[in-house]
């Protein structure tokens, strides 16, 4: 009885089904030429006809009522391909820059903020090397240091935490920083990390939220300079925005061709050593310690990147740490100097085009980027997050400032300038006296209720 019902239920609906097939021809002509298909295989079978008719009538129904729900699957689809891309790009960049180790040591957690695993990579085979102009080279032997003052730091215990058991790299190798994953997905750009963006050095900072508090000599040839630099633990608002102290060695036009060295604090939950470099105001040019081809590591023991340690604490204990970029007279090479005659390596004079002769304008102090969470002025801190006028022990400070002249001799400074962009946010105030030299305390807390 069932059966026969299902024949006559099928014959007076023959007509709808006809439509229904009309109208999945005209939405899809691989739907239609599967109804031909089915026609011709069982036009003797009405039961068939019927099952097969039903499924071509779900898929209509299927098509009408989740277009939205495909094109969601699709957007979904394109995103994991894009996120697969995205992996390929940073697998790729990973082996291009972590180059194979001789040694690894890995740094303790409790004395590392990130457990930093610094490899100890033989030293033709560092990335300076993969330049066309550097390849089949040797280390050069260490320069003619600047004749002159040479004081002290005013505490020496400052080190890097991934040594701190006393393990370092051989001889013959170099130690660096791993680059993980993790470092590059932070990079607002794959392809740029390990770069800036363009900016402007000090001038008018609302250049892309970067604001400055520093001190500068311009208008004679340097071939150098030199300062103590107090080491602070700044608090950074977010990810998006940094806290360093530096020192930059600048030549050219505040333009396309500015040509920068610099050597920094730069600030996290604990301090780090970083260098940079520039020929071109960061566009194509340069990049952070040894992510491109530019900077010559010579040292087995400064891992260029990793974090140093202790860090001065308000009304506390005070370290400091001195950095020394010159011009070898020999070479023309950049030599860097940490801590206490401490060679770290050489930007080869080939990477720049002012920098080749000299440099024309100093600068020291403190930089940090505001993106302004929340429409409000950031709450970074540069320094130790107070103003200059809190003094020893409580704000931060730059000391000691020497440059190198023409005579490869390091010398006081004539007629330094202090400028901080938002003094309502970070100022800065300099000095002189016979124990520091040239000197001045910077620094604050960003938004407070005079920097909203």
């Amino acid at each position: 009885v069932h059966l026969l019902r299902t024949k006559t239920r099928s014959r007076r609906r023959q007509p709808q089904c006809t439509q229904i097939q009309t109208s999945l021809t005209q939405q899809t002509t691989t739907v239609a030429a599967t109804t031909t298909m089915a026609s011709n295989c069982f036009k003797n079978s009405p039961i068939i006809s019927i099952f097969v008719s039903f499924l071509l009538a779900s898929s209509v129904c299927h098509v009408f009522a989740s277009g939205s729900s495909d094109r969601r699957s699709t957007n979904q689809t394109f995103k994991v391909g894009e996120e697969l891309q995205k992996m390929k790009l940073i697998k790729a960049h990973l082996n291009r820059l972590n180059k194979p180790a001789v040694k690894t040591i890995q740094a303790l957690l409790c004395s590392s903020p990130d457990g930093d695993i610094i490899d100890c990579v033989l030293s033709h085979q560092q990335p300076a090397f993969d330049h066309p102009q550097l390849k089949g080279q040797k280390l050069l032997d260490s320069p003619e240091r600047p004749q002159g003052q040479n004081p002290t730091n005013l505490r020496t215990e400052v080190f890097q935490p991934w040594s701190s058991s006393g393990e370092y790299c051989p001889e013959g190798t170099i130690p660096i920083r791993r680059t993980k994953e993790e470092d590059i997905l932070r990079a607002s750009n794959i392809r740029r990390y390990g770069r800036r963006s363009r900016r402007y050095v000090r001038r008018d900072s609302s250049s892309n939220g970067h604001e400055h508090a520093v001190g500068y000599v311009a208008g004679d040839q340097y071939y150098g300079a030199k300062a103590s630099i107090n080491v602070w633990a700044p608090r950074v608002a977010n990810q998006y925005e940094f806290s360093l102290s530096q020192m930059w060695v600048i030549s050219g036009s505040f333009g396309d061709d500015l040509n920068t060295i610099e050597a920094e604090l730069y600030g996290d939950s604990y301090p780090r050593f970083f260098t940079y470099w520039t020929t071109d105001a960061y566009q194509a040019t340069g990049c952070y310690n040894l992510l491109c081809s530019g900077f010559v590591q010579t040292n087995n023991r400064i891992a260029i990147g990793a974090a140093i340690s202790p860090t001065s604490s308000y009304n506390g204990g005070q370290f400091d740490i001195s950095l020394l970029i010159w011009k070898d007279p020999k070479h023309g090479n950049w030599w860097l100097e940490f801590g206490s005659g401490i060679l770290v390596g050489y930007w080869p004079s080939f990477l720049f085009t002012h920098l080749r002769d000299h440099a024309s304008m100093v600068q020291f102090g403190g930089e940090i980027v505001n993106t302004r969470p929340s429409g409000l002025h950031t709450a970074t801190q540069m320094g130790s997050g107070h103003f200059a006028g809190e003094g020893f022990g409580k704000a931060s400070y730059f000391r000691n400032l020497q440059v190198v002249d023409w005579d490869n001799s390091l010398i006081p400074l004539s007629n330094l300038r202090v400028l901080a962009d938002h003094p309502n946010c970070y100022d800065i105030q300099g000095g002189i006296n016979s124990v520091w030299g040239n000197y001045f305390y910077y620094g604050g807390p960003g938004r407070n209720v005079r920097c909203p």
